[in-house]
């Protein structure tokens, strides 16, 4: 469904603080099945997200969604084909619209549209029948800007627009480490009902081992850009990961 193929990453090239992120990285993503990425902060986990959404540009390799090579398209073409909801509440959303007007931005992606005919009237319904799947109350808010909504309703409000035209791929970039531990807890759970229902292909990064296991079908787990695990959740155990970021952190003190 996804194939990364011979990726290459470097930022700060040919400086004394160049850093090499990928070198020919591989991988394929499965169709309908959620694929956690995990790994320590600087291992390529953003990176990648960022490359396969088009935000930052592949130096070599290919990105092919579908069978279509999507390396060198430009990332507001990639959105029509590709969701992503981000780690910060607020960038899935526009702060200073309502609503309705956020979710009739997100209903228009791809098209041709001027803010003069955003709302389509006979949308309302369907947007208010989406909300609802939230059960927090958003239905009844409509014309309430989103920068007055706690950050979980404007996470879960990013996660309804990101899926409502059911993308071929959602990316998922630590979306709840913003959130307190019940927020997040809602959040995930609304997550894994919206990808169930959709059958979204998805890539989510995550710090948190237990819903690392508990919401994806497989684990990868990246350092310095490599694949240093690939296993199905159902075959790893949070003690497992945890152990092999103990000892990660052993070796890289021993080393410095």
């Amino acid at each position: 469904m996804l194939r990364i193929v011979n990726l290459s990453k470097s930022f700060n090239t040919g400086t004394d603080n160049e850093i090499n992120i990928f070198n020919k990285l591989n991988l394929e993503i499965e169709e309908n099945k959620c694929t956690v990425i995990i790994g320590s902060n600087g291992c390529g986990k953003s990176t990648l997200l960022n490359m396969i959404s088009g935000s930052i540009p592949t130096e070599q390799g290919q990105i092919i969604l579908k069978g279509t090579d999507i390396s060198k398209m430009r990332e507001e073409k990639r959105a029509a084909y590709v969701g992503r909801v981000y780690q910060d509440p607020s960038m899935g959303v526009s702060p200073s619209l309502t609503i309705l007007e956020n979710l009739s931005l997100a209903d228009k992606k791809g098209e041709r549209f001027t803010l003069r005919r955003l709302i389509r009237k006979n949308s309302i319904g369907r947007y208010i029948e989406l909300l609802k799947t939230l059960d927090l109350g958003l239905e009844n808010k409509l014309n309430t800007k989103v920068k007055f909504l706690s950050g979980g309703q404007r996470q879960s409000l990013s996660l309804i627009m990101a899926t409502m035209k059911h993308p071929d791929l959602l990316l998922l970039d630590e979306h709840t480490a913003a959130l307190d531990p019940k927020t997040s807890n809602v959040i995930m759970k609304k997550t894994k009902e919206l990808i169930k229902k959709h059958s979204i292909t998805t890539i989510m990064i995550s710090h948190n081992m237990r819903d690392a296991i508990e919401y994806s079908d497989r684990i990868i787990m990246l350092d310095k850009g490599e694949i240093v695990l690939d296993k199905s959740s159902r075959d790893v155990t949070e003690r497992e990961l945890i152990e092999i970021y103990r000892i990660k952190l052993e070796l890289e003190r021993k080393v410095s």
